[in-house]
């Protein structure tokens, strides 16, 4: 068996997806902090912009299983990443012609996260193309440990480039780095064969897509409760920055929540450490059962969270648990799921989950600021820690207890992985 060092396309896979994604870590806050003080925008145009970015995972998530279930997935990669590099480049030029609006922001917005849906898709359906299925669970966890970093330097990058240069010349980085990624994954050689011509009725493959996932033993429990986590985990994002920032509850301030969230950057690097060898250990369903039963008394520390001096070390210490097993479980999960699902409904399989999932948080992050209102933020936090607990034993009970990675589907003739490039 090679190791992942021994793949010079996963090599390649790896280096473009962490450019990309210190790329988009510094849109993300760039963009956010352009709106509001070039534009000055609204907390609700603000919000409609942020909705604008997962409406096409709502309305073309299922139709985009179907097209990267038929096509190549490597031009699709490429394809994405240097459409969003071109994109992200027009922001700066409309500002500078006076010609950026709101309602063209958020356009623009909804076309970005077309592509992204597009390049989601692709993505995570193109990894098994370049690792043996033994050695899913480490590749996936180095894309995780990678993102983690993001999440902790990227926003530091951000305000420092922003500091320096401004948000609209910021943006180029993600727009390099776009680049940058598009000429790797088009370097990168791989044997891909797209499906015949298909006469069937497009409706009738999303249904089977829907089949795969829903009718499966171990897949089904997994899709449902995943698709519960998101709520619930949506509902408690939501509450939990308002509750931190409160003057008459944690008073945290801005440089501490900072400060926590980082620590959340070190668990979930650390999670994605342990998460292959937790997996050989204890295999699929007992490993990411555990991790999420640490997910409620991880988010717990949040509402018994009193003003004081010891307050930063709840906030950091629920972080960083809470981060410690999601980078624990999100290799896992990916793993298993890419796994047992046959090539040809890869792609709607990613994309069927990914679409209802962010459906969810769609549901879910109104939700939780409507209970925060009409509640208190602590009742608010309560319901979602009980929501996280509803998820565990709902895994626990069903047949995902019993997911092991032997129950893969047998991939045929794996090719030499090793070859250069």
């Amino acid at each position: 068996m090679p190791r992942l060092v021994d793949l010079p396309g996963y090599r390649r896979f790896w280096v473009a997806s962490t450019v990309s994604i210190f790329g988009a870590h510094v849109t993300t806050v760039a963009l956010q902090i352009f709106v509001v003080v070039a534009l000055h925008a609204t907390a609700f145009e603000l919000g409609l912009m942020n909705a604008a970015r997962w409406l096409p995972y709502l309305l073309f998530g299922l139709v985009a299983g179907v097209l990267v279930d038929r096509c190549r997935r490597k031009p699709i990669l490429v394809g994405t990443d240097f459409g969003r590099a071109a994109l992200v480049c027009v922001i700066p030029l409309l500002y500078v012609a006076e010609l950026l609006t709101m309602p063209a922001l958020i356009a623009y917005v909804m076309v970005f996260g077309l592509l992204s849906l597009l390049f989601d898709a692709a993505n995570q359906s193109f990894l098994p193309r370049l690792v043996p299925r033994k050695l899913l669970i480490p590749a996936n966890a180095r894309l995780e440990q990678s993102d983690s970093v993001a999440q902790t330097a990227g926003p530091l990058l951000a305000g420092a480039l922003i500091q320096v240069v401004g948000a609209p010349v910021a943006m180029l980085v993600d727009a390099a780095s776009y680049l940058v990624s598009g000429v790797l994954l088009a370097s990168i050689s791989v044997t891909e064969r797209a499906q015949p011509a298909s006469r069937r009725d497009l409706r009738a493959e999303v249904r089977e897509g829907l089949s795969w996932i829903y009718r499966h033993r171990t897949l089904a429990p997994m899709a449902v409760t995943s698709h519960a986590w998101f709520l619930f985990h949506s509902m408690l994002g939501t509450v939990f920055v308002a509750y931190a920032l409160d003057a008459r509850e944690l008073d945290l301030g801005a440089f501490w929540l900072g400060a926590a969230y980082a620590c959340g950057g070190v668990g979930a690097f650390l999670g994605g450490a342990l998460a292959g060898w937790a997996g050989r250990r204890f295999d699929a369903g007992p490993t990411v059962i555990a991790a999420h039963a640490l997910m409620a008394p991880a988010w717990a520390l949040m509402p018994l969270a009193v003003p004081g001096l010891a307050v930063f070390v709840m906030v950091a210490l629920s972080q960083f648990l809470f981060w410690v097993a999601m980078g624990v479980t999100g290799p896992n999960e990916l793993g298993y799921r890419q796994s047992v699902t046959p090539d040809g409904l890869q792609g709607r399989m990613n994309t069927t989950i990914r679409s209802l999932n962010r459906a969810a948080v769609v549901v879910g992050a109104p939700l939780g600021g409507f209970l925060a209102v009409a509640t208190g933020y602590r009742t608010a936090l309560w319901i979602g820690v009980a929501g996280f607990v509803l998820v565990a034993l709902a895994m626990a009970v069903s047949p995902f207890r019993h997911a092991r990675y032997a129950d893969a589907v047998d991939p045929g003739p794996e090719p030499d992985f090793t070859v250069g490039v």
